[in-house]
């Protein structure tokens, strides 16, 4: 070959899209296509096709593999001068290597794709019978099948039939094939042939005539006897026909498999018989069926065996799917099934992931079964086991939008199309997009995206899946908007009756409400309403992940009421990523936030990515300037203390808004898997705030009562979870106060003013307002309520030296100075230490005397006919019993071990274990349970808005504390088994380190 002509070629090869012209060039100058290498037509047609030097390649294995000059010729000649053949052929050969390998092993079947008559353009079951009918054992079933999957391919990748034709035909197929199969165990067992009548129920794809190149083949098997034969002996010879059929279907022979044949959608799965009469598929439906088993019936169709049994399957339990909205746990049900399960999913595949990913094939089949189930009860229109024939339905009788119906029709396509040309190349079951270049440009290439065909690939997929996720949960909602809001005379749209049905499978107990909270929400034409109605779609959706979508969409109102005029409100909302979805997560969690929102609707703000400071806790000096600052304006201590509380409101708000949304996640973070770190956040953020807002009340009183300098100097003492920066939203604040008189200062008189600012300090923070109280608790003082409520310091000194009893010690183990002067804050830590960390540790005698407390505590206060179990402060393994055992261990070692000096119950458990105090396991033990008690304190303070150390009763709010915890919906018993077995376990461990001498 000349370097002219070589270089002419190599240029034309690159135009015609070959990415190895070398070895291109050699395979036309070879000598299988000498007598055509010049043609330009078959160039031309090669270049169309998605890898056009795979299918020359294919091309010249093929002319090898024929079997003479003559058949040789014979394919030639028919391939330069007929275009159908030509098209089909090489358009296979471009994008399918395991079909070329086919052609290859068997070159006659080519002919297959000759005839080009219009009864061969869309051919049904009947065809592909015909087509299989010369297969007499599974190895020349699998060549049969082959053939026929070529002639579907080549229809395919020519553009002839669509994706949903394609997919019909592949169903159609697979019915050929389990007739086919079927008759072959038949005849090889015909006693059992003729003891029973089995018919084959097709389910999932293949039973919707959607199915993929290569998928499972979902079957249900059912058996009645023939007359005379005994029902065990029928069941036992259906069950060795259908065993037989499967194997035919799915073993690897010498042609390969052609699909698994997969049975596991019967009742009871793979744990039951593989053949049942259709009474005991019936009674298990009535009785034991769940959910998912009544949604994969919705694609149930009898395509082998006995047609009239099939029939009679069909039509006995279709009734049983359309009454599955009905049941008791439908609504659980759906809301599981609604959270995509993606854990089984390495991370790394998660993103390439066409079928399980987010906005994948599965969220638009999820969404639209999920709309039959709730409305085919009542519209047998919608009664289609095809995805996309059921989703045009859908849109027709209003329950979804035409437009969100023609999108997701669009993106469904797409992503099916996708689907199919990844598992044509090599004939195997996958979901993934393949991650190498030349995949991606043959997918392109094969699906009309010629300029660009990674680049344009990878722009498209991305496309579609960000309609699916966007359309996924506005499916559900933006008909009930339309319906309420009425702006499109003469459009389909949701009945009263088929809004209330959904807004109950979606978790709605009181749909009349919610409808009317819509309607005042989206109705009109005002900007507000248009930017509602863009909203709410996705709201909903969110409020409906809660345990109480009710609330949150009432909350939702009220905020709307209250900020609706407020131009920054719903442009926050709409502009601000975070916002919208951090608000439909604090509104629909629980009373306390939504509270804690609605008496000043503004904070709202704080769940932006803006200005507001965000969700990330203050410090406290942060706190405590800006209080100080406000009481410094105010005109006394009444109008300081109500800023005080008012940042106090603010700030809880803040605290109980981020602990809510780290702990439920996001569409774009995951919930915080440390639950330590929560309560840590939790406590800290409380403990300042409450620390700051004393200060500042401290400030306001003194300042109001005597001007710049009290008699006295004054200190606060934190105690109890305050002092060891544990508060809980629901915890008062434990504290001692001291005073010393200021030089030249009559005692009288400064103890009368200690006390008077500490009643003007407790009088304030409990006044009735719009802001929460903050109840101070000084009952761990020396004598208690019988004491007095301030001492000086050198009272406290006389006190603890002569009468201070061993609970006292252990009460000082959590003192800590959290506000007013830092010097006598400090002098009375010094005079504390010596009876917190006893330089000989604890007698026997003072042993026996905190254990006798302890069960004094547990057998006097828990609740008459609560659950010890359950209780999370004084049960088994809870709250005391840890914190008891850490601080009996700080009592005697705290003076020789200085790690343990600490107020912070798990610091000292850490200290504790460093020091060889615990093991490592027993220190995880306890400070698991720790964690978990306190979480649940928090989240039934959270939920019911007031304090409370069991579990709520009241299955809404048990369930909203499992979501706090982590539990999805359905499962609070697993909640309680949970709890129940960390702290058996702590007790275990309590009970050999407190108990034990």
């Amino acid at each position: 070959m000349t370097p002219g002509r070589r270089s002419s070629t190599f240029t034309r090869l690159l135009r015609h899209g070959f990415t190895d012209p070398s070895a291109a060039e050699g395979l036309l100058d070879g000598p299988e296509l000498a007598a055509v290498r010049d043609d330009p037509v078959l160039l031309e047609a090669l270049g169309a096709t998605a890898d056009p030097d795979l299918a020359l390649h294919g091309l010249v294995r093929l002319l090898e593999a024929q079997p003479g000059p003559t058949a040789h010729r014979e394919l030639l000649d028919t391939l330069i001068a007929a275009k159908p053949l030509r098209d089909r052929l090489l358009g296979v050969l471009g994008a399918s290597a395991a079909l070329a390998d086919h052609l290859a092993r068997h070159p006659g079947d080519w002919h297959a794709l000759v005839t080009y008559e219009p009864h061969d353009l869309h051919p049904g079951v009947t065809e592909f019978e015909q087509g299989l009918a010369t297969a007499t054992d599974p190895v020349s079933l699998r060549v049969a099948y082959r053939r026929c999957l070529l002639s579907i391919a080549a229809r395919d990748v020519c553009g002839t039939t669509d994706v949903a034709e394609t997919a019909a035909e592949l169903a159609d197929l697979a019915t050929a094939t389990l007739r086919t199969a079927l008759s072959l165990a038949e005849r090889a067992a015909p006693e059992d042939a003729a003891a029973c009548r089995l018919a084959v129920i097709a389910m999932g794809k293949c039973g919707g005539h959607e199915l993929n190149y290569v998928s499972d083949v979902d079957v249900i098997f059912v058996a009645e006897p023939t007359e005379g034969t005994p029902e065990h002996k029928a069941l036992r010879s259906a069950t060795k026909l259908a065993s037989h059929l499967m194997r035919i279907c799915s073993e690897t022979t010498v042609e390969g498999s052609i699909w698994p044949v997969d049975a596991n959608l019967r009742p009871e799965g793979r744990n039951g018989p593989l053949v049942r009469t259709l009474s005991s598929h019936l009674a298990y439906y009535q009785r034991w069926a769940k959910t998912w088993e009544f949604q994969a019936l919705l694609k149930a169709r009898p395509v082998a065996g006995d047609p009239a049994l099939g029939e009679a399957y069909v039509d006995a339990l279709e009734p049983l799917v359309w009454k599955a909205a009905d049941r008791d746990n439908f609504v659980p049900d759906v809301q599981k099934m609604r959270r995509r399960v993606v854990e089984n999913i390495p991370a790394a595949e998660i993103e390439r992931e066409l079928k399980l990913g987010p906005g994948g094939l599965r969220d638009v089949e999820f969404a639209v079964q999920l709309l039959q189930l709730v409305h085919g009860r009542t519209d047998p229109a919608l009664r289609s086991g095809t995805t996309l024939d059921a989703l045009q339905a859908l849109a027709a009788g209003g329950y979804v939008g035409r437009e969100d119906a023609a999108r997701l029709d669009e993106a469904y396509r797409f992503l099916r199309s996708m689907e199919h040309r990844i598992q044509l190349y090599r004939l195997r079951r996958t979901h993934l997009v393949p991650e190498s270049e030349p995949d991606q440009r043959r997918i392109g290439r094969s699906l009309g995206l010629r300029t660009d065909p990674v680049g344009e690939l990878n722009r498209e997929w991305k496309r579609h899946t960000t309609v699916v996720r966007r359309l996924h949960e506005k499916l559900f909602y933006r008909p009930l908007l339309d319906a309420v809001a009425q702006l499109a005379p003469g459009e389909a749209r949701l009945s009263a009756v088929a809004a209330r049905e959904r807004l109950i499978a979606l978790g709605y107990a009181d749909p009349a409400a919610a409808l009317r909270h819509l309607e005042a929400l989206a109705s009109g034409v005002t900007r507000k309403a248009a930017i509602q109605r863009t909203l709410l779609p996705v709201l909903l959706g969110w409020f409906a992940d809660s345990a109480d979508p009710d609330a949150g969409l009432l909350n939702f109102r009220k905020v709307s009421d209250a900020l609706g005029k407020t131009p920054w409100y719903l442009r926050l909302l709409r502009d601000e990523g975070a916002a919208a979805e951090n608000l439909a997560r604090v509104l629909s969690a629980g009373r306390l936030a939504p509270d804690l929102l609605m008496r000043a609707p503004e904070a709202v703000a704080l769940l932006g990515d803006g200005d507001g400071g965000g969700l990330e806790p203050r410090r406290r000096a942060a706190l405590e300037q800006e209080i100080m600052a406000a009481v410094g304006r105010a005109e006394n201590a009444a109008q300081g203390v109500t800023a005080a509380r008012g940042v106090r409101r603010r700030e809880l708000f803040r605290t109980a808004a981020a602990d809510i949304v780290a702990s439920y996640g996001t569409e774009t973070s995951a919930a915080e898997a440390d639950q330590g770190a929560l309560v840590d956040r939790v406590g800290a953020a409380v403990s300042d705030l409450t620390a700051a807002t004393l200060a500042g009340t401290l400030r306001a009183v003194v300042r109001d009562g005597w001007g710049d300098t009290l008699p006295t100097r004054f200190a606060i003492i934190g105690m109890g979870r305050f002092g060891g920066h544990e508060l809980g939203y629901g915890s008062d604040a434990d504290v001692l106060f001291v005073h010393e008189p200021q030089d030249g200062v009559d005692e009288h008189e400064a103890s009368a003013a200690a006390n008077k600012v500490v009643a003007e300090m407790r009088r304030l923070l409990q006044l009735p307002s719009s802001d929460p109280p903050l109840l101070i608790d000084a009952d761990l003082r020396p004598e208690g309520k019988s004491g007095p409520l301030v001492r000086t310091l050198k009272s406290y000194e006389a006190y603890y030296r002569r009468w201070s009893l061993v609970w006292e010690s252990q009460a000082l183990l959590r003192a800590e100075p959290v506000a007013g002067d830092e010097e006598l804050g400090r002098r009375f830590v010094e005079l504390v230490d010596p009876l917190r960390y006893p330089r000989q540790g604890l007698t026997e005698d003072a042993v026996r005397e905190i254990r006798r407390l302890k069960a004094r505590m547990e057998s006097e206060r828990l609740p008459r006919g609560a659950d010890p179990r359950l209780h999370t402060k004084l049960g088994p393994g809870g709250l005391s019993d840890v914190e008891w055992t850490v601080q009996l261990l700080q009592l005697r070692h705290g003076h020789h071990v200085p790690a343990l000096r600490t107020t912070r119950t798990r610091q000292a458990l850490s200290a504790a274990r460093e020091a060889g105090l615990l093991s490592a396991e027993d220190r995880e033990i306890l400070d698991e349970a720790w964690v978990l008690a306190t979480r649940v304190r928090n989240a039934v303070m959270l939920v019911r808005g007031r304090a409370g150390d069991t579990f709520p009763t009241e299955p809404r709010e048990l369930a909203a504390v499992g979501r706090y915890l982590g539990y999805g919906a359905g499962h609070a018993g697993d909640m309680l088994d949970a709890y129940r077995r960390t702290t058996r376990r702590a007790r275990t461990v309590v009970d050999e380190l407190f108990y034990a001498d």
